[in-house]
């Protein structure tokens, strides 16, 4: 029915099949599958687990489960029959054959007793026979004593089923070792040889406690005595092995593992060496270099590596060979095998960045957490390394021999390797992980404490002056950690494996502090003459408090030039030595070597600060007056008052403030304009670092890609290598937007200061700078058009016939073009200018212009300015002998130091100033104080960041912070000098 009406309703709407295909697909992808979760230990005792179906399963008939839990066995008494099944049957043995053979398959009759299994049970020294020599199942058994005296000289073997020959260390005469020889380990060893009363102590320094540790109250006598009376090689190694799990460290007790391997270590004394290496005595492994004082240096620092390293070229070498001689905890050796790969680098990585390792001048450190549950699982039983560095050669291959210094190590009492070089103590084996000394009831117990190497270190220090890449013998450094165990699946143990590169920095830094030394001898002297310059400027002969302090802030900014020039050298040497190189001459500085490069940094960034802030202050204090030459052109159009006849008195018109105003209004737009845009250059700086990947030229490998696969490994930076990049790019971008500005941009586009120049000749204002008391710039803007208050079509007639050459020049003297100057003063005429001053600086100008009050305050300001400009003017105009002033040329010498070697005496002396040093006082003129500071920002804060980005962002923000600054201080000072009232300034 259910089939007849589904085809009734297909035939009826006509639905395609295809629609019942896709409905049938879904209903399939949508079905679940679950099992219920069981392990074999979820089993019950008359159940196996099976492989098959991950489910408990049910044993048969008189079967029980196995030892392993995943089959069924037959039960006690019952032996297994052959069957053509998957199971098995299990029938009982009979009344007269009651025991099961040890096969399972068959029973027996026992000459004795039986034991717990239901076999059959021999004697101590005897042997179960179950089968004849054909192999035919006898009816009863028999135990068969092995002959343990000579000629035999046999022992049951350990299943208990055949005689074997006994240890060849018993007696010649006998495989039982009666007293009053000593049992230990297997063998037997003559009384006297040495004393049983070992110390089976593991000595935890971290923990400050100890424990006797399983393993060595097993086996440190048998091995010590095995070494000392048989010469046994394994028991020799597992000595060894034992004394490297106590950190080769020696104390006053001789019956420790250390104190029992350099006992034997005495005894090897009188006999031959192996390899040719005092340290290595015969049949022993070698774990020390000697104890003499000095011999770490002399190994370390003497004889080099006789193979060469090269980046490029032909005969390109970077590759570090390594090769470890592997021993188990017992002794035996296991393989040669190569470093790397996982053997000494815990930390779960891919093969191609573990491999970076060992490529020579890639600064490497690989760190991780490591959890204790899975150090116990993967590190049952440690492994020992010796560890060799392969020198190559087809035909006579050769091994150097890495001396190893474990820092954990102790002499009597005291860490040795943690002083000085002259105090270490080189040893040679070591381990990674050790999960079986720290067992304290039995071998199979959970380990009361875990020693981990947590840092494995592989240090390369480069021969002096070698030109073809010669090394000294490479140094492993080795510091284990000691983990307490309390909850392994929590706990955790940070581990690190790195490989550094050095080299003597002492001539290096002799030469820096040599720059330093003499280049800050210069700036003391350049300093000196800032600071005579400036008391000739405020003509004040006398050495005060105040000139101490002016030559201190002057010092300072010298010492950040230098500090800055010297650092900037520094990283960009060492960036371009060290990533062009092709045979190795140069290494990097360690990062500790470091510090003191950056504490130049810092001392760069913070005397520079303090050079900006004096040149901040400065500029926002300077005396500014705008000199306005324009005059009346009437006098009948402003009626002032009516006379006492009734007659009203007729004054000149007033002449327009808002020429004053415009001019004021650009002064103060330029006060923060720059030769370099900023927002560009942070951009650029930033475009060629992280999008172009310069950043990459700072990584601590010799490798000047900027590229790097993202598979790879990416080594640390470089403090040295990324200071040196990135402020060689921010001057060299910064250098090249100063070129173009000055070249082309104010040539061909817009050139602020001069056009600020022309309008005050446009505007008939001239401006006085006064940076110094008696020492200041002037812009000549007197029109030669007599006026500059005029309509538009006057002002286009004059400006044609200024091009046209048809008026006069727009210079102070006549016939010149010369407009802008540098002025020193006269202190007769600094002190009238004072005085006037007073006048205007009585009140801060009108609030309310109809306040009474005010309005008076405001006519004072007024007669004031006019006094000042009147004054001004005056002078300009030679209207004062006695305050007169003369022009002149600067000599070039001048113009270098900074100083004029006249003093105005009797007449002010204007110097011709054709470079616009008025700029001085404004952010243009201080462009290489601007930049230098922001370099040293932005490399400040990328050092403590690692950021570019970061570094960018807080650059340009604390350029807004200061352009805001200057701006607000700069506009207050500006109302403040010339009356322009703050809320005509836009």
């Amino acid at each position: 029915m259910a089939t007849r009406t589904l085809r009734s309703v297909v035939n009826r709407h006509k639905v395609p099949p295809i629609v019942f295909l896709l409905i049938y697909i879904d209903l399939l992808n949508c079905q679940q599958y679950a099992i219920p979760f069981k392990a074999p230990s979820d089993c019950s005792a008359e159940e196996s687990f099976d492989i098959s179906s991950l489910s408990c399963v049910r044993c048969g008939s008189n079967q029980r489960r196995s030892s392993t839990g995943l089959s069924c066995i037959c039960k006690t008494g019952y032996q297994t029959l052959t069957t053509d099944k998957a199971s098995i049957t299990c029938q009982q043995c009979p009344a007269d054959r009651p025991a099961v053979i040890k096969d399972g398959f068959g029973c027996i009759r026992c000459p004795g007793s039986i034991n717990d299994e239901g076999q059959c049970q021999c004697p101590a020294g005897n042997i179960l026979v179950e089968r004849d020599v054909n192999g035919n199942l006898l009816n009863t058994a028999s135990c068969e004593l092995c002959n343990g005296n000579s000629p035999g000289l046999s022992v049951p073997n350990p299943s208990g089923d055949r005689c074997e020959r006994c240890q060849a260390f018993f007696m010649n005469t006998s495989c039982v070792c009666n007293p009053p020889n000593v049992l230990a380990g297997g063998l037997c060893f003559p009384p006297g040889s040495l004393s049983t009363n070992v110390n089976p102590i593991v000595n935890y320094a971290q923990l400050k406690f100890s424990v006797q540790s399983a393993w060595f109250f097993k086996n440190l006598y048998s091995s010590s005595a095995a070494c000392l009376v048989f010469s046994n090689l394994t028991a020799c190694q597992a000595l060894g092995n034992m004394c490297a799990m106590n950190m080769h460290s020696f104390s006053g007790v001789s019956t420790d593992a250390c104190g029992l391997f350099n006992t034997i270590f005495r005894t090897r004394a009188a006999l031959s060496s192996t390899q040719d290496i005092s340290y290595w005595r015969v049949n022993l492994p070698w774990l020390y270099y000697g104890d003499e004082p000095g011999l770490a240096s002399r190994v370390l620092q003497t004889d080099p590596v006789p193979i060469g390293f090269s980046f490029r070229g032909r005969n390109k070498n970077t590759d570090i060979k390594l090769l470890a001689a592997v021993y188990n905890v017992r002794g035996e050796f296991l393989r040669w095998e190569q470093v790397g790969g996982g053997n000494l680098q815990l930390c779960p990585e891919t093969s191609t960045k573990q491999a970076a390792a060992f490529s020579f001048g890639t600064a490497y450190q690989e760190s991780c957490d490591l959890s204790v549950a899975e150090l116990l699982g993967t590190h049952p039983e440690p492994l020992f390394y010796d560890v060799f560095m392969d020198l190559s050669g087809s035909e006579n291959r050769q091994l150097l021999p890495l001396p190893t210094l474990v820092y954990n190590q102790q002499y009597n009492g005291r860490f040795i390797n943690q002083e000085s070089m002259k105090n270490w103590y080189l040893s040679r084996r070591m381990f990674v992980v050790d999960t079986l000394s720290g067992r304290e009831k039995s071998l199979s117990s959970q380990p009361k404490v875990i020693r981990v190497a947590s840092s494995i270190k592989i240090s390369f220090q480069l021969v002096p002056r070698t030109q073809e890449g010669q090394i000294f013998p490479p140094l492993m450094t080795v510091t284990y950690t000691d983990v307490a165990i309390t909850d392994i699946n929590t706990q955790t143990v940070t581990t690190t494996f790195a490989v550094e590169y050095e080299m003597d920095q002492n001539e290096a830094r002799i030469k820096t502090d040599t720059a330093l030394g003499v280049m800050g001898g210069l700036a003391v002297l350049y300093s000196l003459l800032k600071t005579v310059s400036w008391k000739r400027r405020i003509a004040s002969p006398l050495i005060d408090v105040k000139t101490m302090l002016k030559f201190l802030l002057f010092y300072a900014g010298d010492l950040a030039n230098v500090f800055f020039a010297v650092t900037v050298g520094t990283g960009l040497y060492w960036l371009i030595f060290y990533k062009a190189q092709q045979f190795v001459s140069v290494l990097l500085p360690l990062p500790a070597q470091e510090e003191q490069f950056v504490t130049y940094i810092g001392c760069a960034f913070a005397l520079k600060a303090v050079q900006f802030l004096h040149k901040l202050i400065l500029q926002v204090s300077i005396d500014v007056f705008f000199i306005d030459w324009e005059r009346p052109r009437s006098k009948t159009s402003r009626t002032v008052q009516v006379s006492a006849a009734g007659e009203p008195k007729r004054d000149p018109s007033p002449v327009s403030i808002w020429r004053t105003y415009f001019v004021a209004n650009e002064w103060n737009e330029i006060q923060t304009i720059r030769k370099i845009s900023p927002t560009f250059q942070i951009m650029a700086v930033l475009f060629f670092l992280e999008v172009l990947g310069f950043s990459n030229l700072a990584l601590r490998d010799p490798w000047p890609t900027l590229q790097r696969s993202s598979q790879a490994y990416t080594p640390s930076y470089s403090l040295m290598l990324r200071y040196g990049l990135a402020a060689t790019l921010w001057l060299c971008i910064g250098l090249l937007q100063v070129i173009f500005f000055t070249v082309f941009h104010e040539h061909f586009v817009e050139d602020k200061i001069r056009q600020f120049v022309d309008l005050c000749s446009i505007s008939n204002m001239s401006v006085l700078l006064l940076s110094h008391r008696c020492f200041g710039y002037y812009i000549h803007g007197r029109s030669v058009h007599g006026h500059a208050d005029t309509n538009m079509e006057e002002m286009n007639n004059n400006l044609n016939r200024e091009s046209e050459s048809l008026c006069g020049q727009r210079g102070l003297l006549p016939n010149t073009e010369i407009q802008t100057f540098q002025v020193s003063l006269t202190n007769r005429l600094r002190s009238h200018y004072d005085r006037i001053r007073e006048q205007i600086d009585r009140s801060h100008g009108p609030s309310r212009m109809i306040d009474g009050c005010s309005a008076n305050q405001f006519e004072q300001r007024a007669r004031g300015y006019q006094t000042m400009n009147y004054f001004l003017g005056s002078i300009i105009d030679h209207a004062h002998p006695d305050m007169d002033y003369i022009v002149k040329d600067k000599l070039m010498f001048e113009r270098v130091i900074g100083m004029e070697f006249l003093e105005p005496s009797e007449k002010s002396i204007f110097y011709n100033d054709e470079a616009h040093s008025f700029s001085d006082v404004l952010f243009y003129g201080n462009e290489a104080t601007l930049l230098i500071f922001d370099t040293l920002f932005f490399c400040v804060v990328d050092l403590g960041s690692q950021s570019f980005v970061l570094a960018a962002v807080l650059t340009s923000v604390q350029q807004m912070i200061f352009r805001l600054i200057r701006n607000t201080l700069g506009r207050k000072n500006l109302v403040s000098k010339t009356l322009v009232d703050k809320r005509f300034l836009i």
